[in-house]
């Protein structure tokens, strides 16, 4: 890639305007709610999320089918 004088290539700094530095400096951070953030998180750690809801899963049937044994007549 050549360049001529006349256009020199501008810097990473050159093409940012000091309007936009200063818009974004100025907005907050966004706030994610939570389901929002436990969706991402269940993505991001797809096996460990599967584990415990079979777990969890698991449990809850352990649970339900002793009842049912200590509450037959």
């Amino acid at each position: 890639m050549t360049t001529s004088p006349e256009t020199p290539e501008k810097t990473a700094t050159e093409l940012v305007s000091p309007e936009t530095t200063e818009a974004t400096e100025a907005k907050p951070a966004p706030t994610y709610s939570y389901v929002k953030l436990a969706m991402r998180n269940m993505v991001r750690k797809k096996w460990q999320s599967l584990r415990h809801f079979s777990l969890t899963v698991i449990g809850l049937l352990a649970v339900l089918i002793g009842l049912s044994y200590l509450t037959k007549p």
